[in-house]
């Protein structure tokens, strides 16, 4: 049956237990019914502050069950909710929220200065909570991408705001069963995991903040099914010590995806023999949805650092530098093409896609695919380091450096060199009481065995803070342009080279 997502709180509290949990973060519970009544209490409170159907609210939220209150709200306006991080710094939000121009702003910053706005700890008191009739959105969310470039755009999913209560969900995301969320969800994939789950009747248990330890603590008080982590995050589960990571009873998992971020492939192996290839999937795409791909644990075993085949919704196919498809195995530029055609998926607000006049349409990343069809990941176009005249790819360095017992994170980004044009640097975020110089001082030698030695990282940057966010993104392009001006305007300013003493923030 095809109902409005708007409806889906009232449709299972309708279905089931009463006391049956929608959705959790920490002791904060949630039950069907208090989802659908808090809803439609914040529906009328929205409604009263001027939104109406077909407008667009942006979101500036923690992961909290308020969160999953205000977006069913907005559905029940029928209105599009966009997602934002809630410490968006006042530039960035100034320019997502001018291409977007919302109705109405939800949480975020005091000093984003939105015309119109609910603070974050709004309560709508005196609001009815019974069900409203509404036009259903045209676009069930529309993302923010491309903040790290100083150039963000809103990405409009095509799909309306309904759902088919008797079509299995994608990526085997469970019925009436139990899911995960370690993320943030101003993401996209945990955006779309959590309500995909409700959507299905699935129990969500959310962090409020990702923690390794309390994660398989939830999975096993919860009985959680399916969760989707990023890299970062499985890194820092392996890093725990093997009594607690051995300690939790994890056998209701059936699936653990991991998206967003390259995986080393040292890491997936530890997870694979952990927990068994069956469980484990990998899916390669974009918010776009011209295509995607995914591979299981079993498949990766024999195409080992593959991202998995094409999907049945598009097509696929990898574009030299002289616009031609390229042979097998060679590296070119991933394009992909819906199977109802492009621009069938999604638009942009404030960017233009990078089409071809064919249709195809690319992410930036740049790939290649093997005799029997699977997809391997270099990096994206704009990461990429030209050193000397030969390609390095960041992730490849990255997914080395973080096999080191020490390295907690690691950024490589490509420095100006006025003899090799770019050189290799590796910002690594280490515990504070590890030795950083006896760190740097072994990298070359741990390095030895991995990669080319025209790949080792010159030089080295200690920093004590997070690189990357709860999703695994990475800022790489302030990184690097940040650490250029800095050489650029300073000319005292110096990151010393490997086995110098490395520069510590």
């Amino acid at each position: 049956m095809l109902i409005p997502i708007a409806d889906v709180p009232l449709w299972y509290a309708e279905r089931k237990p009463k006391d049956a949990v929608a959705v959790s973060h920490g002791a904060d519970e949630l039950t069907w019914e208090q989802l659908e009544r808090n809803a439609n209490r914040r529906a009328r409170a929205f409604a009263a502050k001027g939104v109406k159907p077909g407008d667009f609210v942006a979101i500036g939220l923690p992961n909290s069950n308020a969160f999953f209150e205000t977006t069913f709200a907005v559905w029940k306006c029928g209105a599009t909710p966009t997602s934002l991080t809630w410490r968006l710094p006042r530039g960035e939000a100034a320019a997502v929220l001018d291409i977007l121009k919302p109705s109405l702003v939800v949480g975020g910053q005091p000093d984003w200065n939105a015309p119109n706005s609910l603070p974050a700890d709004f309560l709508p008191e005196g609001f009815s909570d019974e069900p409203l009739t509404n036009p259903v959105a045209r676009y069930w969310k529309a993302m923010t991408s491309g903040g790290s470039t100083g150039r963000p755009k809103v990405i409009l999913d095509h799909m309306p705001a309904v759902h088919d209560t008797a079509v299995a969900s994608g990526l085997g995301i469970p019925q009436n069963g139990s899911l995960l969320n370690p993320g943030p969800l101003y993401h996209n994939a945990p955006f779309i995991a959590t309500h995909v789950a409700l959507f299905s009747g699935s129990r969500v248990t959310g962090l409020v903040k990702f923690d390794a330890e309390e994660t398989l603590r939830l999975i096993e008080a919860n009985k959680v099914q399916w969760v989707n982590f990023v890299p970062t995050m499985m890194h820092r589960i392996w890093a725990l010590p093997d009594a607690v990571r051995n300690g939790y009873d994890l056998s209701s998992l059936q699936i653990v995806f991991h998206m967003a971020a390259p995986m080393p492939p040292w890491l997936k192996e530890k997870w694979i023999e952990w927990l068994g290839p069956q469980r484990i999937y990998e899916l390669y795409g974009g918010t776009e949805r011209q295509g995607a791909t995914i591979i299981t644990g079993v498949e990766w075993l024999g195409h080992r650092g593959s991202v998995g085949k094409i999907g049945d919704t598009g097509r696929l196919k990898i574009v030299g530098e002289d616009g031609n498809e390229v042979a097998t195995g060679e590296t070119g530029e991933i394009y992909f093409l819906p199977n109802d055609g492009a621009g069938s998926t999604y638009h942009y607000l404030g960017a233009e896609p990078k089409r071809r006049p064919d249709g195809w349409e690319s992410l930036g990343d740049i790939g290649r695919l093997d005799a029997d069809g699977y997809l391997y990941l270099g990096d994206r176009l704009a990461d990429m380091i030209l050193r000397g005249g030969a390609n390095i790819y960041p992730a490849e360095i990255e997914a080395a450096v973080t096999a080191h017992p020490h390295v907690r994170s690691c950024v490589v980004v490509g420095l100006p060199d006025p003899e090799f044009g770019q050189r290799v640097h590796a910002i690594l975020e280490l515990d504070p009481a590890t030795d950083a110089q006896a760190v740097a001082d072994g990298m070359g030698a741990f390095l030895a065995d991995q990669l080319s030695r025209y790949k080792h990282p010159e030089s080295f940057e200690i920093v004590r803070v997070g690189l990357r966010d709860d999703s695994g993104k990475v800022r790489r392009t302030m990184l690097r342009d940040e650490r250029a001006g800095w050489m650029q305007q300073n000319r005292d300013f110096r990151i010393m080279p490997a086995g110098a003493r490395a520069k510590v923030e």
